[in-house]
């Protein structure tokens, strides 16, 4: 004889809504701390970026390590009159990078660092 007694089902049925709503919840919460850390990463971009034009490329480093996620990479590069900082960090979920870039021209009087200086003081005339 087949037994169709159903007890039991309705357990069963509520642990699965109960798993499937807490790795929905973690995904949601895992997206906000990604979003969380992408922010960080454009704001330690773009102050190291505007630092890094006003000719103080220690303070950049500085600023973006504070700005940025705990071991985000910094990376200032010059070219001609524009400077580019770009930040790259990893997410809260195995595979995710986040990066960040930000671009400034380089302020009047401020040269690429190590460029051979023009012998004054920086300082308009």
């Amino acid at each position: 004889m087949i037994r169709t007694d159903d007890r039991g089902a309705v357990t069963v049925e509520a642990a699965i809504a109960v798993v499937a709503m807490v790795v929905a919840l973690g995904l949601v919460l895992a997206g906000a701390a990604a979003a969380i850390d992408h922010i960080r990463c454009v704001d330690a971009a773009r102050e190291a970026a505007r630092l890094a034009a006003r000719g103080d490329p220690d303070r950049a480093h500085r600023a973006a390590a504070e700005l940025a996620p705990a071991g985000a990479t910094v990376s200032i590069t010059y070219a001609d009159d524009t400077v580019r900082v770009h930040v790259l960090a990893g997410g809260p979920l195995p595979g995710l990078r986040l990066s960040a870039d930000a671009h400034s021209m380089l302020e009047p009087g401020v040269g690429e660092p190590g460029a051979a200086e023009g012998g004054g003081s920086g300082a308009p005339p």
